[in-house]
């Protein structure tokens, strides 16, 4: 039995998690000892319930990825603002016998943007691309950045108008996109099979940052056809899993941790 201060993070499957890397050198930082652990759970809403409330026997936080952030989010006692507009949850909290749930996904993403990829996002034209639960958790959070706009686009066009009447932004098809955006963000699913959206090249013709929420070991499919199309940087999301893994830590801790070093570190390794 641990008497560290103990956090997990649920997800199935797990045992590819970066997180127990990332949190122990966030917690090397805080110049503290922690336990923090992956738990695999069965892929269903029982299972992952009973997970939870076990840990919470002793446990004081967790992160919840794929397939469990909606689970999540109909467990918890309390929402943040967040975790509501994102409709799902990746951060419990422990409190006062009160079970939070937050979504820091988008706070990790804007973090990414702003420290690492040196985006200023005030007064820019954003595209995100795909409607699904990746694209609506960063909607918020780019929003309260004050961008000029965000244009949500998707192959199935009532998907990604449901989705932008919910935060008063435009909705397209992949086909109606034209002109150019300053970001573009690719939230769909489809670099893990090393597809890309049915889009123009010549979207990226002023486009300052191509960004996948996707990372890999190497570019993604769509960071090559963005750099070849002209895009003027292109990014994955290796920045915004250590982003979002620090909010995390911060809503836990109250510490604050560097990301620079870290995301350092897990590019050393990945590149060896």
């Amino acid at each position: 039995m641990s008497f560290l201060p103990t956090y997990t993070v649920f997800g199935n499957p797990i045992a590819h998690s970066k997180s127990p890397i990332i949190h122990q050198l966030f917690a090397q930082q805080e110049g503290v000892a922690i336990d923090y652990s992956r738990t695999l759970v069965d892929a269903n809403q029982q299972a992952f319930s009973k997970a939870v409330n076990d840990f919470f026997q002793a446990g004081l936080g967790a992160n919840v990825t794929l397939p469990f952030k909606t689970w999540a989010f109909e467990l918890v006692d309390e929402l943040s603002e967040g975790a509501r507009a994102a409709g799902a949850v990746n951060t419990l909290i422990y409190k006062d016998k009160t079970l939070i749930g937050d979504n820091t996904d988008g706070l990790g993403l804007v973090r990414d943007l702003r420290d690492n990829c040196k985006m200023d996002l005030r007064d820019k034209r954003v595209l995100i691309l795909g409607a699904g639960g990746a694209a609506r958790g960063i909607i918020l959070p780019l929003l309260n950045e004050q961008v000029a706009e965000i244009t949500l686009a998707n192959r199935t066009h009532e998907k990604a108008l449901q989705l932008a009447q919910q935060f008063s932004i435009r909705a397209q098809t992949f086909t109606e996109l034209s002109g150019s955006y300053d970001v573009i963000i690719n939230a769909t699913s489809g670099s893990v099979s090393g597809s890309i959206p049915n889009i123009s090249a010549d979207l990226f013709s002023g486009c300052l940052l191509a960004y996948d929420l996707f990372y890999a070991n190497e570019d993604t499919a769509f960071m090559r056809f963005a750099r070849n199309a002209g895009a003027k940087n292109v990014a994955d999301g290796l920045g915004m899993l250590v982003g979002q893994a620090a909010e995390s830590y911060r809503l836990w801790r109250g510490f604050s941790p560097d990301c620079a070093p870290v995301l350092t570190a897990l590019r050393e390794k990945k590149d060896n």
